[in-house]
């Protein structure tokens, strides 16, 4: 029996176009500033940054990733690890004050049968509500995202700063 990988349907013309996807790292393509892809960067940091999902499996749906493109969580040097927990920690504290929520998943989809879409090691953080069902609603497109992408950034690139205070100044 062939397993089949779930995605949001909003994200199946990106993953169709592999070609495209070998060629271009969406997160070298950030770093690049590429008109190519939608800048939701809320933080850039010096070993690694903070960006919204394009296609959030809920409202607040970040992504962190090192500079260096680096595919697997084994290869990362000291400073990018650091730095990477440093963001993850301001980010659940910021997701937490501006969405009400305490719940998250945090995980890294490292090879092609985890279902990474994406040859670049990056953590999802996810936040999760009451009255989810589990991850199937979410990413079987029963879930509607009730906050657009942009307006997330918009919302939490000027919220960054004063969480990351906490945790470079300790």
């Amino acid at each position: 029996m062939k397993r089949k990988n779930l995605f949001p349907l909003n994200k199946i013309p990106y993953l169709k176009n592999k070609a495209y996807r070998e060629k271009n790292c969406i997160f070298c393509k950030i770093l690049e500033n590429s008109e190519e892809v939608t800048g939701l960067v809320i933080h850039h940091g010096r070993h690694a940054s903070i960006t919204l999902n394009l296609y959030p499996y809920n409202p607040g749906h970040l992504m962190i990733f090192p500079h260096r493109h680096v595919i697997d969580i084994r290869d990362l040097n000291f400073d990018e690890e650091q730095e990477i927990l440093i963001l993850t920690k301001a980010s659940l504290d910021m997701i937490e004050g501006e969405y009400g929520t305490g719940s998250f998943n945090l995980g890294y989809n490292l090879g092609k049968d985890s279902g990474a879409s994406i040859d670049h090691i990056h953590l999802h953080i996810v936040p999760r509500y009451p009255n989810e069902t589990g991850f199937i609603d979410i990413i079987a497109g029963a879930k509607l995202i009730v906050e657009d992408p942009k307006k997330t950034h918009m919302r939490l690139k000027e919220k960054i700063p004063a969480y990351l205070k906490k945790y470079l100044n300790s």
